[in-house]
């Protein structure tokens, strides 16, 4: 009797890595057209360098007043009115309440002033101007 010592099962000799390039190519687009969407958008100030100053960890308001005295309030163009009456509604819910006000370098004193003082009379007293660290170019 002859027995037969050659198995019939083939051996893998090679991976073909064509589905995994398909598979990961189509997750390398789902993160990137994703990733736009996870980005908030920005409005473009140049902040004034100071030396002294920390991170803020818990803001309520952001106020960003522009060189040609536009103003937003958490990122949303608005006027000085709707402002008051969004630190009259903070003010009356929290007391600790805290306005982070940015101003572009360019704005001039008087701007900053008017709208630090629009803030604490309407009920926000606490308030921090936003600036960019003097070490950070």
């Amino acid at each position: 009797m002859a027995s037969n010592t050659q198995d019939d099962d083939d051996e893998i000799v090679g991976i073909n890595v064509t589905p995994l390039v398909d598979v990961m190519l189509v997750l390398l687009i789902i993160f990137m057209v994703t990733a736009s969407y996870i980005v908030k958008p920005s409005i473009e100030v140049t902040l004034p360098k100071a030396a002294t100053g920390g991170d803020t960890l818990d803001t309520t308001l952001s106020l960003v007043l522009k060189t040609d005295g536009s103003l937003y309030l958490n990122g949303e163009a608005t006027t000085r009115e709707a402002v008051a009456a969004r630190c009259r509604e903070v003010g009356a819910k929290d007391p600790n309440a805290l306005a982070i006000i940015a101003a572009d370098i360019a704005a001039t004193h008087g701007q900053v002033v008017t709208i630090i003082d629009l803030v604490r009379s309407n009920g926000v007293s606490k308030f921090a101007i936003n600036i960019k660290p003097a070490n950070e170019d």
